[in-house]
C-alpha cells in the first residue's frame, strides 16, 4: 500500500500537531528555540527544484520525537520546500506498519520524504545510528559510576520504576552535552536524503 496524495492531505500541519500536544510541549518548545541549523545546511533544502511532501508519524510521549520534530519543522519553515503533514502513530498504524523499524518495531519519529507524484525518496526513522551509539555509551558511563541502575544492556522499560525515572533523569541530563552534535547528525540524515530529489 502507497501513500496517496489524499492521505497524505489528511495530516495535520506542524502547527496543528502542536496545538493539539497534551505531553511534553515545555520540552517541544525549548527544543525547537535551541534548534540552530547552519546556513550552508539550510541553503541545501531552499535549492530543491519543488517543495517535497513529508508525511510524519509522531506522539507527543516520545523522546525521539520531542528532540527530531522541532528539527524537521525548523528545516520546513526556513526553507519552504518541505511540505510537513504529521499523523499519530497510534491512531494510523496503516501508516506505521508501512515504516516499521528493523521490519518489526513502530518505532517514532518517522519522517518519509516523498516528490511531487508520491514516489518514495527516503525515509528517516526514530534517528540516526550516532545518536543512537552517543546514548549507549552515556548509559554505559552512568550505569558505571551509578551500579544501582543495574546493567546498562537491560531495557529501560524492564527496570523497576524508581529505578526507571532516576535513570531517565540521569540520561537526560547527560545528553544535554551532546544535543548539538545530535541535532547535526539528524540535520545530515535528512539533508542526505532530500538531495536525492
Amino acid at each position: 500500500m502507497s501513500v496517496t496524495p489524499e492521505r497524505f492531505a489528511q495530516g495535520m500541519t506542524y502547527d496543528e500537531f502542536k496545538a493539539q500536544m497534551t505531553r511534553n510541549q515545555e520540552r517541544f518548545t525549548a527544543n525547537e528555540t535551541a534548534v540552530q541549523i547552519d546556513p550552508a545546511a539550510l541553503a541545501a533544502f531552499q535549492a530543491l527544484p519543488q517543495p517535497l511532501p513529508v508525511l510524519v508519524l509522531a506522539e507527543d510521549w516520545c523522546g525521539d520525537v520531542i528532540d527530531n520534530l522541532p528539527i524537521l519543522g525548523k528545516l520546513a519553515q526556513g526553507s519552504g520546500k518541505l511540505d510537513v503533514r504529521i499523523f499519530l502513530r497510534d491512531q494510523n498504524l496503516d501508516l506505521i506498519d508501512q515504516y516499521l523499524n528493523q521490519g518489526q518495531f513502530r518505532s517514532i519519529p518517522v519522517f518519509a520524504f516523498f516528490d511531487p507524484q508520491f514516489n518514495e525518496i527516503g525515509r528517516f526513522i526514530e534517528r540516526p545510528e550516532s545518536v543512537t551509539a552517543r546514548r549507549a555509551q552515556l548509559r554505559r558511563d552512568i550505569s558505571a559510576q551509578h551500579p544501582e541502575f543495574g546493567d546498562p544492556a537491560t531495557p529501560i522499560a524492564q527496570l523497576d520504576e524508581a529505578t526507571r525515572t532516576q535513570l531517565m533523569q540521569a540520561m537526560s541530563t547527560a545528553r544535554e552535552a551532546t544535543k548539538l552534535q545530535d541535532t547535526q547528525d539528524v540535520i545530515q540524515a535528512i539533508r542526505a536524503i532530500v538531495t536525492q530529489a
